[in-house]
């Protein structure tokens, strides 16, 4: 069983960690609707890349009327 030969102290290891934190997302605004998306991204509420529309989003429909 591997036993340390040495002890870690608390510098050494809070400086290996020191990479370890995560950072926050970098959203863009949409240049079409004006919703915040990921860079480099399809918008996920318009679906327009680049100034054209990639993906043709269907009208959203109210589950609550379909199942009554």
């Amino acid at each position: 069983m591997a036993v340390p030969q040495n002890r870690v102290t608390r510098s050494k290891r809070n400086m290996r960690r020191a990479h370890d934190a995560l950072v926050a997302g970098n959203p863009n605004e949409c240049s079409n609707c004006g919703e915040l998306k990921r860079p480099h991204h399809v918008c996920p509420s318009c679906g327009h890349y680049a100034d054209r529309e990639v993906v043709a989003m269907a009208p959203e429909t109210d589950l609550d009327d379909d199942a009554a």
